[in-house]
């Protein structure tokens, strides 16, 4: 628990910083009444801020229907200290799983009602009269997913950006130095031996290309909080364009929020390895493992201090209130993962919702923060399509993390395999596997503690026929879905080159 208790302090302190951060792009008072979700306890508690839902219209058309109760928030505060921390121009945040559909629709999924994040999200305003040549796009048409057409065809999205991301990443072991050495040599582990995917970067600097080549919507005359947010772009013309963004300040900015992504996630696997007690992490020692725990967690605040720092040079109210709110969700993400109850355990949408605490909200809020920078509203066609594929790819990388980690060895990985079932969790393989065989479903909700439990998942896991199938066919839903979100855009070289790295996520073996 201290590593979390870690986490709510960094958290706070970049929730501080929304308010020394400039007010003229600050949110409007909110317009509508919200409705709160209490916890179950009667004891006064509110969920936090962001999980306040604004109901914008609820007679919602038949196919809108609200997603199913997962209960209250892992986070909770009392009313007066709620009260406390808000002003005017707070915003309140829904969590992606209440606005964009969890699971699919045969397995009892269904699409949140529109409500204030997602009004937009059926939009097709930005295509009117605008050819694309992939406007109809299904993974499923794909070698390796079951068709013939070659991915190849689309733009290589690392080599895309390869060359820009270089100084930044070089970059980053200066902007995490300290002049304590065990320190300093512990926060730039991660960055000086290059592991890793760079993924997120990868993401949002190939999105602040694709939102380069979309119209900004007209929402300045609008008082709504949802319709504000936006930077104002200092660019030739007044508007953003895939002519005059790279180089801008604009293009500095973004790739900036890639950096500070990728420090908050390197923190948090720092932590992660602690509270795990992992070994080994991107194919050498955990940071825990070379120090001592002591300088692990002090070297993972330092990185969620140092990121907190770098938001709020951003220069963007919104964006700091936004990505303050990722960092809330990762603390989030490892209180449920402690804290389920053994029914929660065996629920395929509580494990989606802790994936998106620990794994996808990250992506999702720097995509829709991506779009800020660059000019567009919170509420627009372009930020609500940014958040939407950023939640679906999030989701579509754990769970294929999730069945690598069965049929992947242990070098490949870079990380201990069947890591999971060693801390008392199910992912999807397995969670598919006690719905099939009944008999797991003590095991999964006492974590696996008794001898012999794991071995029998295990051997159940292996002899399904269906198991890994319905596991993968779960993350191939989320990836067509982060696609679909992906089409609401205009047509550029940056936007199918995500397009290309969506199909990556799902198929890669490591």
């Amino acid at each position: 628990m201290m590593t979390t208790s870690k986490y709510v302090m960094a958290a706070s302190i970049i929730a501080t910083m929304t308010i020394m951060a400039p007010t003229s792009n600050a949110f409007a008072p909110r317009q509508c009444s919200s409705r709160v979700i209490h916890a179950q306890s009667h004891n006064s508690l509110l969920q936090m801020n962001y999980l306040q839902k604004e109901i914008i219209d609820s007679s919602s058309s038949s196919n809108e229907s609200v997603s199913k109760d997962l209960g209250p928030s892992p986070v909770v505060v009392s009313s007066e200290a709620e009260a406390l921390s808000h002003s005017k121009t707070t915003m309140k945040l829904t969590p992606s799983f209440n606005l964009f559909q969890m699971l699919p629709d045969d397995e009892g999924g269904l699409l949140p009602q529109t409500i204030a994040g997602n009004e937009l999200r059926d939009s097709d305003i930005l295509k009117v009269g605008v050819p694309d040549t992939l406007w109809d796009m299904k993974l499923s048409d794909y070698k390796g997913l079951g068709g013939d057409k070659k991915i190849e065809t689309l733009p290589d999205p690392f080599q895309m950006v390869e060359k820009e991301l270089k100084p930044f990443s070089d970059s980053i072991q200066e902007l995490v130095s300290t002049d304590q050495p065990i320190l300093s040599m512990a926060a730039k582990h991660f960055f000086q031996k290059r592991h890793g995917k760079r993924f997120r970067p990868t993401i949002i600097q190939l999105m602040s290309k694709a939102v380069a080549a979309c119209d900004p919507e007209n929402m300045k005359a609008s008082d709504r909080w949802q319709d504000s947010g936006a930077s104002d772009v200092d660019v030739e013309g007044g508007v953003v364009t895939s002519t005059n963004h790279k180089g801008s300040d604009v293009w500095r900015k973004q790739a900036e929020l890639g950096q500070i992504v990728e420090i908050i996630h390197s923190a948090s696997l720092i932590h992660d390895d602690v509270l795990d007690e992992a070994d080994t992490r991107r194919g050498g020692e955990a940071v825990h493992k070379l120090y001592s725990n002591k300088v692990a967690i002090l070297a993972g605040d330092y990185l969620l201090a140092r990121a907190s720092v770098l938001l709020a040079r951003l220069e963007n109210k919104a964006v700091v209130q936004i990505m303050a709110t990722s960092l809330e969700s990762l603390v989030a993400g490892e209180i449920m993962q402690l804290k389920s109850s053994p029914e929660e355990l065996l629920q395929m949408e509580s494990y989606l919702r802790k994936s998106y605490y620990k794994t996808a909200s990250l992506v999702c809020y720097a995509c829709r923060s991506t779009a800020l920078l660059g000019g567009h509203a919170y509420g627009s066609t372009v930020a609500t399509a940014c958040e939407e594929f950023g939640f679906h790819m999030g989701l579509a990388f754990q769970i294929q993390d999730d069945i690598l980690d069965f049929t992947a060895a242990e070098e490949v990985l870079g990380k201990p395999a069947l890591a999971d079932m060693s801390l008392g969790l199910s992912t999807a393989p397995i969670l598919y596997a006690a719905q099939e065989f009944p008999h797991l479903q003590p095991l999964v909700k006492r974590r696996f503690k008794k001898e012999g439990d794991k071995e029998t998942a295990l051997e159940a896991l292996y002899s399904s026929k269906t198991a890994m199938d319905k596991a993968k066919r779960l993350g191939e839903f989320h990836a067509q879905r982060a696609v679909e979100a992906l089409l609401r855009l205009p047509q550029s070289e940056a936007r199918d080159a995500l397009l290309r790295l969506t199909y990556v996520v799902i198929t890669r073996k490591n």
